[in-house]
């Protein structure tokens, strides 16, 4: 069983990734699991880059595998914002909250027609031989006008699945994991993952 550190303290991420990642002998830590570790300085431009700077980064900390993600919700309207700063586009102390309530402000006065947006994600492997993994998912849809649902985080209750109404916090994990960005990226890596770690 080879013991993998997440480069996250979301317990719904890292829930999310265990129910993906069920089939492999990995144990997943969280980084609450492991140690009191200095963050990482997410300053990349793109969701690889901050990826990749996380699973570096924790690797050294931890002396372990890591398994680092960045991802986010690209709203074509905004240029591609929130992006790389979707955790913190309602400023570097915001919330879920926080960040949909600035989401819905900016797309105001923009008709439902022109609210596409998808969300992506870059997983990065990293191994302490150096071996290094890279996969990558989306998932398209558009932005609401009012938050619906009870489940899922961040922007979930703003997202509308590209076939229909409903929202992503309307999903359950299952549903959601069939059809996510992180879920694609997942299960990408899983497969990759299955030929190094058999």
């Amino acid at each position: 069983m080879k013991e993998i550190v997440v480069a996250t303290k979301n317990a719904k991420k890292i829930v999310e990734l265990k129910a993906a990642l069920a089939g492999l002998p990995v144990r997943l830590l969280s980084l609450a699991e492991v140690a009191d570790v200095e963050e990482a300085v997410e300053d990349g431009v793109t969701f690889e880059e901050n990826a990749l700077k996380k699973a570096q980064h924790y690797l050294a900390a931890t002396g372990r595998a890591c398994l680092a993600d960045d991802s986010g919700l690209e709203v074509d309207a905004l240029g591609g914002a929130p992006g790389v700063y979707s955790a913190r586009y309602g400023g570097e102390a915001a919330n879920d909250a926080a960040n949909n309530a600035k989401l819905l402000s900016e797309l105001a006065t923009v008709p439902q027609e022109k609210r596409t947006a998808r969300f992506r994600c870059v997983l990065v492997f990293l191994d302490l031989d150096g071996r290094k993994i890279i996969s990558e998912g989306a998932c398209e849809g558009s932005i609401g006008y009012e938050a619906k649902g009870e489940h899922g985080f961040g922007y979930d209750p703003l997202f509308r699945l590209a076939d229909g109404n409903r929202a992503m916090a309307e999903l359950t994990m299952a549903e959601k994991n069939a059809i996510s960005h992180r879920g694609n990226a997942v299960r990408v890596m899983a497969e990759k993952l299955k030929g190094v770690l058999g």
